[in-house]
C-alpha cells in the first residue's frame, strides 16, 4: 500500500474532483487569455488589459514542507554527474591498478 500522504493530518480530496478542478481553472485561464488577445488585436493598449492569472492551484503546490521533503528524497541521477559516460572505464582501471598493487606485494 502506499505511504504517500501517511505523514499528513489533512485528509485530501479525491483525485477526480481535484483534476477536474484543474482542468476548469485551466480553462478559465484560456478563455480569459483569448479574450484578452481579442481585446489587443481590437485596438485596446496592451497595458490597460489585465492578464489572467491562476485563481486556485492544488494543495500540494501550497505547502513548502512537502516541497522540501520531495527534494530531499530525490537521488543524484548518475548520468548528470560529470563524465558519467566513463565511470565503468574508470572502476575496470582502478579494479585493475588494485588487482597489479596486490600481486606487487
Amino acid at each position: 500500500m502506499s505511504k504517500r500522504h501517511k505523514h499528513r493530518q489533512v485528509v485530501l480530496p479525491p483525485t477526480i474532483e481535484t483534476r477536474a478542478h484543474a482542468h476548469s481553472e485551466r480553462h478559465r485561464v484560456n478563455s480569459e487569455l483569448h479574450l484578452v488577445t481579442n481585446l489587443v488585436s481590437h485596438g485596446v493598449e496592451p497595458d490597460d488589459v489585465v492578464e489572467p492569472g491562476p485563481a486556485w492551484k492544488p494543495l500540494h503546490h501550497h505547502d513548502a514542507e512537502v516541497g522540501i521533503e520531495h527534494s530531499r528524497k530525490q537521488a543524484i541521477k548518475h548520468w548528470k554527474t560529470k563524465a558519467w559516460k566513463r565511470r565503468k572505464v574508470v572502476r575496470k582501471q582502478r579494479a585493475l591498478e588494485i588487482e597489479h598493487l596486490r600481486d606487487i606485494a
